[in-house]
């Protein structure tokens, strides 16, 4: 796959296009891509997977799943011209290889949602797109000829009526050896007789995830190696930049100037701070009250925040002075901190609109020993946790559940169900940035207190 800063200039063939399955990315497309499609293709992408990423872990059923799968994938991957779907679908996959491959942690996670990706979709598939899909993946399963059929009819019979399938003579019946399907045998999904594990049509994609899984992993490792040792240095100036940011990327609404209750003063922070505030924010505050200082990594993430949620930058100035010169002194913070306050509001440098963190950015990000930015759902210990969840007044229930989510490393479900607990009302948008916690908070209060007036 070339990178082309031009037009392109050929596309995926059109015999593989007209093949009406599911792409299995075993090798890059012979085709040349803008650098706009390549960042434009993945983000769009990865809209899909995280969307995933939020359905399992707000415990959808496999329907419901489906459902937003579908739905996310026509939101996001289609192309005006049906000749390009399939090339789309393919790029895109192959430059998120190519993001999430780096580290570990990525590629467990892009494996994962992929994967997933694949079941949904096959699921949607027709029984002959179905069909052509096993022929591809060459699996070692075969179909049950009629006369085998006749002789196992009521047992087979019985394994469809187990899964949901009402028997018909449509149905379609496999074998394969038992031990390529041991989580369909471990279910008591399957009948197994003189080592053939037989399943009806509907259970093949268990085997097909099985497989895809093991190639992609290996895919993956593939591409680590070629990214280490020859791409990254060769597309520094071009493509590595593209690449690094975007497993960190936000893909909501931007929150670099205020847009809702556009104004927030010095005298109502303190206040504002302990009902409006995310954990993370609330952290950085608290602390910031507490020490008088922050590191350079806690003034970036609060300093932005307190931006995007309406701090004009002379009240910041003023805010910060009044803390940071009780630990180092007026002329120090004018010397040595003043500039960075300015910078982040387009003052000083070059003079860019600098955008509040995101919860992604948030998480990714590695605090040191004395540091106090990040998110305390990843970076506190559960007794941490639970204590400063306390003080935002969450208690009972809801906070074994929010521990569960940290243990299972659903970060931003944590913070949600912390939204959740603390106003009384459910946010089914899922917390995906901390503006967009403090925009969400300060709607719902005003309501409240508009109702408490009528």
């Amino acid at each position: 796959m070339e990178i082309l800063p031009s037009q392109r200039k050929s596309s995926f063939t059109s015999a593989s296009a007209a093949v009406q399955t599911i792409p299995l990315y075993r090798s890059a497309p012979d085709l040349e891509v803008q650098l706009e499609e390549f960042e434009l293709y993945a983000i769009q992408r990865l809209r899909v997977l995280k969307g995933i990423s939020d359905g399992l872990s707000r415990g959808k059923k496999p329907d419901e799943l489906e459902k937003l799968v579908d739905d996310l994938w026509k939101a996001n991957m289609m192309h005006p011209k049906a000749s390009e779907v399939v090339n789309k679908d393919i790029i895109s996959h192959f430059v998120l290889r190519l993001v999430y491959c780096r580290e570990e942690e990525l590629s467990k996670w892009f494996l994962s949602m992929e994967t997933t990706l694949f079941c949904c979709r096959f699921q949607h598939q027709s029984a002959e797109a179905k069909r052509a899909l096993l022929e591809k993946f060459d699996l070692p399963c075969k179909a049950v000829s009629i006369a085998e059929y006749e002789s196992l009819k009521d047992k087979l019979n019985q394994v469809a009526r187990s899964v949901g399938v009402p028997p018909s003579a449509d149905t379609k019946f496999y074998k394969v050896p038992f031990e390529e399907v041991p989580d369909l045998v471990a279910k008591r999904k399957v009948l197994v007789q003189k080592g053939n594990a037989y399943f009806a049509m509907n259970q093949v994609i268990s085997l097909l995830m099985t497989q895809y899984r093991s190639h992609l992993s290996k895919a993956l490792a593939l591409t680590k190696r070629k990214w280490i040792s020859m791409i990254r240095e060769q597309e520094k100036d071009r493509l590595t930049p593209i690449v690094e940011a975007l497993s960190t990327s936000y893909l909501g609404p931007d929150y670099s100037q205020p847009k809702e209750y556009a104004e927030l003063s010095i005298k109502d922070i303190d206040q504002v701070a302990k009902r409006s505030f995310p954990l993370c924010m609330r952290h950085l505050f608290d602390k910031l009250r507490e020490d008088h200082h922050l590191k350079h990594g806690g003034r970036m993430q609060l300093g932005l925040f307190l931006k995007g949620v309406g701090l004009k930058l002379d009240d910041a100035l003023a805010f910060w002075k009044v803390e940071f010169s009780r630990k180092v002194g007026a002329d120090r913070f004018d010397k040595e901190y003043a500039y960075s306050i300015r910078h982040n509001y387009g003052k000083e440098g070059k003079r860019t609109d600098y955008t509040p963190y995101s919860c992604q950015k948030i998480i990714s990000s590695t605090p040191g020993v004395g540091d106090h930015h990040g998110c305390p759902y990843r970076h506190f210990s559960e007794e941490n946790l639970r204590e400063a969840l306390a003080k935002m007044g969450v208690g009972g229930r809801a906070v074994e559940e929010i521990i569960d989510k940290k243990r299972n490393r659903h970060f931003q479900l944590a913070c949600t169900l912390t939204f959740e607990a603390v106003h009384g009302a459910s946010c089914d948008a899922g917390i995906n940035h901390p503006n967009q916690y403090y925009i969400d908070s300060k709607r719902i209060l005003e309501s409240k207190n508009n109702s408490k007036s009528t």
